[in-house]
């Protein structure tokens, strides 16, 4: 992975990990500063609350992809440490994904004219799903690199007793 992309890489995560700071932060005001009051046509409480924990999930897996960043600039991606950030990058992914369902979920009750809005949200909601499991197959390749890596330096060292 080149500088240039490793650099635009973190600008990213850095540009969307203070995008949800500036969310979270948001929302933790309106909760604790009551200054919104609710008019009852949305339950904004529980609404909040949801885009906080869904704001915490992104920030995980921000933090992750830039600690497996790290490592593939170092060159030490193909390594069992790597595991570690892709399963919680996994779990973050499917933790949004339910935070999604449960704004769904909350969203349902208002949508009884058009319920193609709920079914479209829970589509949404699978496709988080899906990128779970994208990412799951992405680390199976993963561990099929570490292992490829590991042979090849066991045939390397086995070579250079040879030599």
């Amino acid at each position: 992975m080149g500088k240039l992309a490793v650099r635009a890489l973190r600008a990213v995560l850095v540009v969307v990990l203070a995008g949800t700071v500036f969310v979270q932060a948001g929302m933790v005001w309106a909760l604790v500063s009551g200054s919104d009051p609710e008019d009852g046509s949305l339950p904004l409480t529980p609404l909040r609350v949801i885009t906080i924990l869904g704001m915490a999930s992104a920030q995980v897996a921000l933090i992750c992809v830039w600690r497996l960043v790290a490592m593939v600039r170092r060159g030490t991606v193909f390594s069992h440490a790597a595991f570690r950030y892709v399963d919680i990058v996994i779990g973050a992914i499917v933790a949004a994904a339910l935070t999604w369902f449960a704004v769904t979920a909350i969203n349902a009750p208002g949508q009884r004219d058009d319920p193609g809005v709920t079914v479209i949200m829970g589509g949404v909601g699978v496709a988080i799903l899906g990128v779970a499991l994208i990412v799951l197959v992405l680390r199976m390749l993963l561990a099929q690199a570490v292992v490829r890596d590991v042979e090849a330096a066991q045939m390397q060292a086995e070579l250079d007793e040879v030599i």
